[in-house]
């Protein structure tokens, strides 16, 4: 694994702890010798994150659309920045760069590129492992909505089967190292049968 695409928030946060996860969470990668993807801003977690990994020596590739970049927001110190024109494009060739995926607590913009991969892992598009990395119980009320999801059958349970969970970053990068996904050859066959098509 050589890189990992971090998809977290442009605020900080209230509570420190999210300061000190994404602080232990750069070192970790450029200690591994990973290089870290991200959003390219220069603000919030993702400041923070970014910073990390280039105190420690390691390798930060940043894309960003120009619309933000004229927002003033983009880090200056990093080790490659792309410049793509749209959000779409951005989250396209963070996919392409990265042979891994971290969530990170973050807003409505975390959320889009985490829904993103896991509607890739369902159908194939990747097999490249999403993990949450669950600082301070953040995503708790998301996997309550997927465990709902399941039992309403919106969600098929293979598929939750794929989330890799932690509240750990050392052991979120061994998660990720070891993913084997589960393997479901039949779900499109079952839906349209569930369907009468």
């Amino acid at each position: 694994m050589k890189s990992i695409c971090v998809f977290c928030g442009s605020s900080l946060g209230f509570p420190t702890i999210y300061r000190e996860a994404a602080t232990e969470l750069g070192k970790l990668l450029a200690q591994k010798n990973i290089t870290l993807v991200y959003g390219g801003a220069n603000v919030g977690i993702m400041k923070v994150l970014a910073d990390s990994a280039l105190q420690y020596g390691g390798e930060v590739i940043g894309v960003m659309p120009q619309s933000l970049i004229d927002k003033e927001v983009a880090h200056q110190g990093l080790s490659k920045f792309h410049i793509v024109q749209s959000m779409a494009e951005r989250k396209e060739l963070m996919v392409q760069l990265s042979d891994a995926f971290i969530a990170f607590p973050g807003g409505f913009g975390t959320l889009d590129e985490l829904s993103e991969i896991l509607t890739f892992n369902q159908l194939r598009i990747t097999d490249k492992p999403l993990g949450f990395l669950n600082v301070n119980s953040y995503f708790d009320l998301l996997f309550g909505f997927i465990d709902h999801g399941v039992k309403e059958g919106f969600i098929r349970e293979e598929h939750q089967q794929n989330l890799i969970i932690s509240t750990d970053c050392e052991s979120i990068l061994l998660k990720l190292k070891t993913y084997e996904p589960v393997c479901v050859k039949k779900w499109i066959e079952d839906i349209k049968v569930e369907s009468n098509l």
